[in-house]
């Protein structure tokens, strides 16, 4: 088994949002904003090559959207989703299971395109199985007020009219060596994939906790929709993580990809040795 990162490019997000109630004297030493209160965040992805199983663990924004909508979030970089596969000698046509961590804009924009008429939405990943949570995806079709602006319907509804969704019911159905943890705060069911190579667990944290940042417990995003749910699911997964060595990959952080995490002094969770994945695996 091989494991790649996929980049997929950088958005910006207000700095507030990102950190919620922690204040900004605080959280600009962590990501400094622009003039425009804007920190930069990656849209990282995870490739597991597997025999002759390619398995994308989520994809990014897409390319699908009005220049308006691109133009509310600073696209920058030079990394694509294509590009990033293409390096690897591989093309979207090739993956041939993507899991979806949660269905927010960010995560799963690269899922759908455009035929090339632009006249109707298609698969991107035309020959990939999609792993969803039955209960996020039900609970992204009916998005509450706080939700709405981060499910979009031609990111899901495409989805389930191609006739490629699954739904993870057991923890492994997607593989035997990635078993699926649900978090619950950020969103409604959201998926975490660990995955256990050469003795070690891997875990994919999604926006459990985008970045190194994020680690302290309290530290929970504004678009989180039950922030004390995010906070108790953190502080489990965080004590498991330093019980286990864990290393942590986070989907946000534009610098660092991964790392592992110990407990300081007071108790806290900090990271302990930070690595890129190709130093590991």
């Amino acid at each position: 088994m091989h494991l790649y990162t996929i980049d997929t490019g950088f958005f910006k997000l207000d700095g507030g949002a990102m950190f919620g109630v922690v204040p900004k004297s605080i959280w600009k030493n962590l990501n400094p904003a622009d003039e425009n209160n804007m920190c930069n965040w990656a849209m990282r992805c995870l490739l597991v090559e597997d025999g002759n199983r390619l398995i994308l663990v989520d994809n990014g924004i897409g390319n699908k959207q009005s220049e308006k909508f691109f133009g509310y979030y600073y696209l920058n970089g030079e990394a694509t989703l294509d590009g990033s596969l293409n390096a690897l000698g591989y093309s979207c046509d090739d993956i041939t299971d993507v899991v979806l961590t949660h269905l927010h804009f960010d995560h799963c924009g690269g899922s759908i395109e455009w035929n090339k008429d632009h006249t109707a939405y298609q698969p991107a990943f035309k020959n990939a199985h999609f792993w969803s949570n039955e209960t996020h995806f039900n609970h992204a079709l009916n998005s509450n007020p706080r939700e709405k602006a981060s499910f979009l319907t031609e990111n899901i509804v495409p989805i389930q009219e191609c006739g490629q969704l699954k739904f993870v019911k057991e923890a492994n159905d997607v593989a035997d060596f990635i078993s699926m943890r649900t978090v619950y705060g950020h969103t409604e069911a959201m998926m975490l994939p660990q995955i256990t190579i050469k003795g070690q667990t891997l875990v994919f944290c999604a926006d459990l906790i985008p970045s190194v940042g994020h680690l302290p417990v309290n530290y929970v995003m504004a678009y989180d929709i039950k922030p004390l749910e995010s906070m108790r699911d953190r502080q489990l997964f965080l004590d498991e993580a330093v019980a286990n060595n864990y290393i942590l990959f986070f989907e946000h952080d534009p610098v660092v990809e991964c790392c592992t995490v110990k407990k300081n002094e007071r108790g806290g969770f900090v990271v302990d040795k930070t690595f890129r994945l190709n130093e590991l695996f």
